[in-house]
């Protein structure tokens, strides 16, 4: 472990910088050197790009997120009516004026099939992530952390990953940490379960301060080794560079909000936008839709700082908020669409206006969707139930082609009435935007699973 005392620090004389024994997400420092040098390898199949994943857990209507189906019959058009975007003649539901006005920079999938009508957390973790994250096969072909900054490559963030006084994530319908066959050092690393890792990544020692102890500590090391020892002492050296080059990097302050322009944290806060007082508590799933309000939007402002400091797959979701059955859990589909519909409309403009602004849009592809999508009649009680026949899907950025939409549905939303987008091809889409498969399948000791299987999948036919 490297120690730095700051014996002049007339607030607290233990003030110090450790550097050995930190950990980041499966990643101790004292092989950090090691991990860069076994990443050489595979950094020919990477691109220069990161995915957020946001999941809808609960399964959001494609009527009213993104194909509202105006023409149809009462039971079946969205609850929330419609807005006109910039792409000629495509409208989104009525939650999404923000988005609409923005649709030249998403591309928007109808034709995409679930598969089933099951809760679950398919595609994150599911059959075809072989039951693990997908977040996780990126980091088992880059690696548990980005070699220069030694962030955590794979990061999940769920609401108290911003906000302690939310609710703990949801596991009843599988675990976002799931890695499958490639072993629990690959799970993502998740924040809100108290990690130590902001604390230890903290700088406790003044800037001004810190090339004199950096040079006391080679002196000393130098009369304590001696020449005949330097080879193991250069060893050391490098290790301990690169400690603090990571430290110096920012890993730690990229978790935290409070070093974000104001204005940036302003227009992403969705924590107005739908007050818990203005929420009918009569719905058993009342805190989750408050938590969902507090959380999105700081959630995606989190997601996008952490992929600019080298985290290469951002899982992000809130607490099981998007089932709308109407039935004592849940409001109707018209009501709960004002809940969670309208901070979903907030918190993704604001991320596709800050990543553009950023000249981030090519570097980072955003992908949003649920486990399944809603029945295309409107039940009895004004909710829609399970279905697996059809869902939403959303990309923006990533060097894919946005401002279009593709595939269709059949006239009620229900049914795909173009060629099937399925949850193989938004996986392949999803990897061929973070890396080249055919150098992938060049990697040796990769699973079979990874290094041969899923280079054999189709992406999205006109996304890619």
């Amino acid at each position: 472990m490297l120690t730095i005392f700051d014996r002049d620090d007339r607030f607290n004389r233990r003030s110090f910088l450790k550097v050995g024994s930190l950990a980041l997400g499966g990643l101790s420092l004292m092989n950090l050197l090691s991990a860069k040098a076994a990443a050489e390898p595979r950094r020919s199949a990477l691109k220069d790009r990161s995915v957020i994943f946001l999941f809808l857990h609960g399964g959001p209507s494609q009527i009213e997120t993104f194909d509202p189906k105006m023409s149809a019959p009462s039971n079946i058009r969205s609850a929330t009516g419609e807005v006109q975007t910039r792409i000629p003649g495509v409208t989104f539901g009525g939650t999404f004026p923000k988005l609409g006005a923005l649709a030249d920079r998403v591309s928007i999938v109808r034709s995409y099939v679930p598969g089933d009508g099951n809760h679950d957390i398919k595609p994150v973790v599911g059959r075809d992530t072989f039951g693990a994250n997908l977040g996780s096969v990126y980091s088992r072909v880059a690696g548990r952390n980005h070699p220069d900054t030694g962030m955590p490559t794979n990061v999940l963030l769920l609401p108290r990953s911003v906000d302690s006084t939310t609710q703990a994530g949801t596991q009843a319908f599988g675990r976002f940490a799931s890695t499958g066959m490639l072993g629990a050092g690959y799970a993502p690393f998740d924040p809100s379960t108290g990690s130590s890792l902001q604390n230890d990544m903290r700088l406790r020692l003044p800037m001004d301060r810190l090339n004199d102890r950096r040079y006391l500590l080679d002196q000393l090391d130098q009369v304590q080794w001696g020449l005949a020892e330097r080879a193991t002492v250069d060893g050391i050296d490098r290790v301990r560079e690169q400690a603090m080059s990571t430290v110096l990097g920012g890993v730690s302050e990229a978790f935290d909000l409070s070093k974000e322009d104001p204005r940036v944290v302003a227009a992403y806060d969705t924590s107005e936008l739908v007050k818990p007082q203005n929420i009918d508590r009569r719905w058993n799933n009342y805190n989750n839709y408050v938590d969902n309000a507090k959380s999105l939007g700081k959630l995606m402002l989190l997601a996008r700082r952490l992929c600019e400091r080298g985290a290469g797959f951002v899982t992000v979701t809130t607490n099981f908020v998007w089932d709308m059955h109407a039935d004592v859990n849940n409001a109707p589909v018209g009501e709960g669409m004002g809940y969670m519909g309208v901070p979903l409309d907030n918190a993704l403009a604001a991320f596709i206006e800050d990543v553009q602004v950023r000249g981030l849009s090519d570097k980072i592809l955003l992908v949003v969707c649920g486990e399944i999508g809603r029945t295309p009649r409107i039940n009895n009680q004004g909710g829609r139930d399970h279905w697996g026949n059809l869902g939403p899907l959303l990309f923006s950025g990533g060097g894919l082609r946005m401002g279009q939409v593709i595939g269709r549905s059949t006239a009620n939303g229900g049914d795909p009435a173009s060629s099937p987008v399925r949850i193989q091809n938004v996986v392949a889409t999803i990897l061929h935007s973070l890396m080249d498969m055919g150098e992938v399948r060049l990697i040796p000791g990769l699973p079979r699973e990874i290094g041969q299987t899923m280079p054999g999948w189709d992406t999205i036919d006109g996304l890619v």
